[in-house]
């Protein structure tokens, strides 16, 4: 009896694996980006948990959608001055990454294990769009997929300007961390 049960896991994860090797697109909606612009002064840091991904798993084509508003913060005046002042989300209310993954081949999705990724694209914020360049990882275990990346942006890069007055409290440069957990794309 034991033997059948571990017989019957065992097909319903190859029909999975199957399932997301012959569909190629694994996807999140509630992915999470934090980012932090902390500086010497004062603690700056927010989380998006409604972060929208999709990955080509056989083209290694990427991409992700975020709306700013979504940014939460410890203190209710930090987001109201995000949104309104710094990254002016009325006007620019999403930020998108569009890019793929170059070592492509190195990344088994359908196979158990963490696997570093090379990404290279275009990111566009506050009406600007810069190329980015980082790595990250994809963990495969037992059939899901995560992927995990940190990477840091210049402010100005993005036309982001922080006012003399409190120019001591904020990063110039921020640290993005980017968590997914994907599953496959629903046909």
């Amino acid at each position: 009896m034991m033997m059948r049960k571990v017989v019957m896991v065992f097909a319903v994860q190859l029909m999975f694996l199957s399932f997301v090797q012959a569909q190629g697109k694994i996807y999140t909606k509630t992915g999470t980006i934090n980012f932090d612009a902390t500086a010497d002064m004062e603690k700056i840091a927010a989380v998006n948990k409604k972060v929208t991904a999709v990955i080509d798993t056989k083209s290694g084509a990427m991409e992700f959608a975020v709306l700013m508003k979504s940014f939460e913060f410890e203190k209710a005046l930090m987001e109201e001055h995000f949104n309104e002042n710094y990254v002016e989300s009325d006007t620019y209310p999403k930020a998108t990454f569009k890019g793929t993954i170059s070592n492509l081949s190195d990344i088994k999705f359908t196979t158990d294990g963490t696997y570093t990724a090379n990404v290279t694209g275009n990111l566009t914020m506050h009406g600007v769009t810069k190329p980015v360049t980082t790595t990250g990882t994809f963990t495969v275990k037992n059939g899901k997929v995560t992927a995990k990346s940190t990477f840091k942006v210049l402010l100005s890069d993005y036309n982001i300007t922080i006012p003399s007055l409190v120019a001591a409290n904020i990063s110039k440069e921020v640290t993005i961390t980017v968590d997914l957990a994907l599953e496959p794309l629903p046909q």
